[in-house]
């Protein structure tokens, strides 16, 4: 297997699915590369070991100057995203090789998965803080999903930083930790992840092993 920490992957979707055991889990399904190297980071020059893999091909015209550049030097196509992984070990695949996700994962992986979160606009307190509210008699009036007071006004005069108030929701990046791989269909690209990970279908996620769990 590729001495590499991690690859891109596309969140398509969740299903559930028996494992060996006989057991439904739910899942999610992950389309995990193929991945391109795209350039190498040596410790010797850099300072560190990593490999920056390209994923989701895409038109070279909507792509900067500088980013068209790399992809020219590295001689490879042009991709939509670039992420940098760590090696983990001392050989290093060449740069415009293929990392397919049997060449990093295996059944019985523990991994985590980074990704964007769902965007909820701007939303209330009891939304975006799980806030009670008010009671809904005993005099209360249009003041059901307020958040209450925010301050004093003769001291301290102002609002704290970090008040929970309400605001934009979502679109953050979310690591969700410690997941199970509870299959790899090499021949398809894809993990299927017991649980859930941070996302919407279609979504880039980003799947590394879990810190010191690989085997």
């Amino acid at each position: 297997m590729a001495a590499i920490d991690g690859i891109i992957g596309r969140k398509l979707g969740m299903t559930q699915v028996f494992t060996t055991g006989g057991r439904l889990v739910p899942v999610t399904v992950i389309q995990a590369g193929p991945c391109t190297v795209v350039a190498a980071r040596r410790p010797d020059r850099e300072g560190y070991g990593a490999l920056q893999l390209g994923f989701a091909g895409a038109k070279a015209t909507r792509l900067s100057k500088s980013v068209q550049g790399q992809f020219k030097k590295a001689g490879t196509g042009a991709f939509a995203v670039l992420k940098e992984f760590r090696l983990l070990g001392d050989e290093a695949p060449a740069v415009g090789a293929e990392l397919a996700v049997a060449d990093i994962f295996k059944q019985g992986d523990r991994i985590q998965v980074t990704g964007v979160s769902k965007g909820r606009g701007t939303a209330g307190v009891i939304k975006r803080h799980r806030f009670s509210g008010f009671p809904g008699s005993h005099g209360t009036h249009e003041y059901f999903r307020h958040g209450g007071s925010i301050g004093n006004r003769s001291y301290p005069g102002r609002v704290f930083k970090g008040k929970r108030m309400a605001g934009r929701y979502g679109a953050e990046n979310v690591t969700t930790r410690n997941l199970e791989i509870v299959a790899v269909r090499a021949a398809e690209n894809l993990l299927l992840v017991r649980g859930a990970v941070p996302g919407a279908r279609g979504g880039v996620v980003l799947v590394h092993h879990k810190p010191g769990a690989r085997g």
